[in-house]
């Protein structure tokens, strides 16, 4: 004002007539001037947030280019807490203590009370950081305070929309640290084998490795990149080899607001360097797979009119948090819902099929039979649509193990390999129905195949259990016990791996414990029994038979019933 005060209320009433514009947006009330600065009032906690994020983020983007002395900040102070009305007016401690905040929140930030951060947290896309008990200028008691963090663009609040494809990245070339020159064709191998691995993700569009190679060595900025390419994430690392190790350091950023939305490191000890590459590659387009959905399925979450596309990120998001009831009953609604607006969804299609087959196979429900059909029949469906997708062969494939084609599966597993060979399901696949095969001792070499590419994976109770059962049929009980244990801490709510543990755990001996686990596994699903463990046995080969009949006798002495 000192300097120009004509034309700082000029560009102060311009500045108040976008923000106002976002307010009215939002569902915000404008209650009443106060000086230089506004109280509003919102209908949710969630509303407000979003709202002064977005105020902020246009209020950095109209400084841009503004020297330093003549900008505008606004200071922002939000709270959740009892008001009194008077006719238009809002009054009391509520009000009191967000303008507190307000004076305590940095110049061009938001500050937010422990009310208020306790109703949007998990529910915005925005960080905050914990500013822990404050001692507010006439407020009697501390009041704790968050403030979204100073390094979060807030861009990403403007809208939830954005001219980027879905799942569009560029994999920058891996910085070698240390610049040791027989170092460089390794790093550059990881870097143009990674971004070949992540081209075959369902939906991605990845830049050719031509392209972002042209980065290599250069600074960059990565919200520059992103516009320059037209892609919402930017993927970076850097390699540091010791005398006998190797340090492998991995972000995933977003390349519209500059968030680091992911990192990831790896410290091995040197061995093969190609087995290495292999290693590193696959682990890393495995998690990441994981990481880009659950991100979109938060985007998707924001949007007010999602389409098929949105509703599949959060169907596989709920997917990825693991296989008990509600999120497989809540993956399944959300591709419902997809099918419902575009019912030939190919994502949508196979996605309902692993849900169906999870509930099928995990819990032993009533209508285990028609989750199988439906599943199979949803998988034919998509590769009908799309022949060579890797999922759709590989659903396939295990609906088919677990209903007595465990031959076909293997080779539809095997067809999902051919198409992405770091699906780490179909290789679980195919040890599964070896072992259903009487074949259980070739079954640990393909789950701790699943588990070197998929270390962090949802399924690796499955695995666990199916090493566990493979090493109980052949007579090795104690390596049995380890493992099945090892699928029950994995996951407590997967009644099946009880029920084994518990047979495996009686031929030993350990009757006490057994009859517990069995307890364990009929508070998970209280209709099972050795009849219905009969029922639904998915093979009757051969060899096959010997190995039921034991863990039916362990089940026996164990106390599960009869049926």
């Amino acid at each position: 004002m000192g300097l120009d005060e004509v034309g700082t209320a000029r560009t102060l009433r311009e500045h108040r007539k976008v923000a106002d514009a976002l307010v009215a947006k939002h569902g915000g009330r404008l209650v009443k001037t106060t000086g230089d600065g506004v109280l509003l009032e919102f209908s949710s906690v969630v509303d407000a947030v979003e709202c002064v994020v977005a105020v902020q983020a246009v209020m950095a983007q109209r400084n841009e280019g503004v020297p330093v002395d003549r900008r505008i900040l606004f200071r922002i102070g939000i709270n959740l807490g009892d008001i009194l009305i008077e006719g238009d007016d809002i009054l009391g401690d509520g009000v009191n203590i967000a303008a507190r905040l307000e004076g305590i929140a940095e110049p061009g930030g938001i500050c937010i009370s422990a009310s208020a951060y306790d109703q949007v947290c998990g529910k915005v896309a925005i960080e905050f950081a914990d500013l822990g008990e404050q001692r507010l200028k006439n407020i009697a008691r501390p009041i704790r305070a968050y403030a979204v963090s100073l390094n979060a663009n807030t861009d990403q609040a403007v809208s939830t929309s954005s001219s980027a494809p879905r799942l569009s990245m560029v994999v920058l070339p891996f910085v070698n640290i240390g610049g040791d020159p027989e170092q460089e064709y390794f790093v550059d191998g990881v870097t143009e084998s990674l971004t070949t691995d992540l081209s075959r993700i369902n939906g991605s569009f990845v830049i050719a490795r031509n392209t972002a190679f042209t980065f290599k060595g250069k600074a960059v900025d990565v919200k520059q990149i992103g516009r320059e390419l037209n892609v919402r994430y930017v993927l970076e690392g850097s390699m540091q080899r010791g005398s006998n190790r190797l340090r492998v350091n991995v972000q995933l950023i977003d390349a519209e607001t500059g968030n680091h939305l992911w990192a990831e490191r790896f410290d091995k000890p040197v061995a093969d360097l190609f087995d290495m590459q292999d290693e590193i590659v696959s682990r890393l387009s495995n998690t990441l797979n994981a990481q880009l959905i659950a991100v979109e399925a938060r985007r998707a979450e924001r949007s007010p009119h999602p389409d098929a596309t949105d509703l599949c990120f959060q169907g596989a998001a709920w997917f990825n948090m693991g296989r008990a009831p509600e999120n497989m009953a809540q993956a399944r609604g959300f591709y419902e819902r997809a099918l419902a607006l575009e019912p030939g969804n190919v994502e949508a299609l196979v996605g309902t099929a692993w849900a169906n087959f999870a509930i099928g196979t995990n819990l032993l429900p009533d209508d285990r039979i028609e989750r199988l059909a439906a599943a199979e029949a949803a998988g034919k469906k998509a590769l009908s649509l799309a022949p060579n997708h890797p999922l759709a062969h590989s659903i396939t494939g295990h609906v088919q193990i677990f209903t007595n084609r465990a031959a076909q599966g293997i080779a539809e597993c095997e067809r999902a390999l051919a198409l992405d060979r770091n699906l780490a399901s179909a290789h679980a696949g195919v040890g599964i129905a070896k072992f259903f095969l009487g074949r259980g001792g070739e079954t640990e070499a393909h789950m701790e195949q699943a588990l070197r590419l998929s270390p962090r994976d949802t399924l690796i109770y499955i695995w666990s259990l199916f090493i566990g059962l493979a090493k109980f049929w052949q007579g090795a009980d104690a390596e049995a016990i380890v493992w099945l244990r090892r699928s029950i801490e994995a996951n407590r709510n997967h009644p099946g791996a009880h029920f084994n543990l518990a047979a495996a755990l009686a031929l030993v001996g350990e009757l006490d414990e057994a009859r517990a686990t069995v307890q364990a596994g009929l508070t998970l699903n209280p209709s099972f029994s050795i009849r219905r463990y009969r029922t639904n046995s998915p093979s009757s080969h051969p060899m096959y038979l010997p190995g039921r009949e034991r863990v039916i006798e362990g089940m026996r002495s164990a106390g599960v019933p009869e049926g």
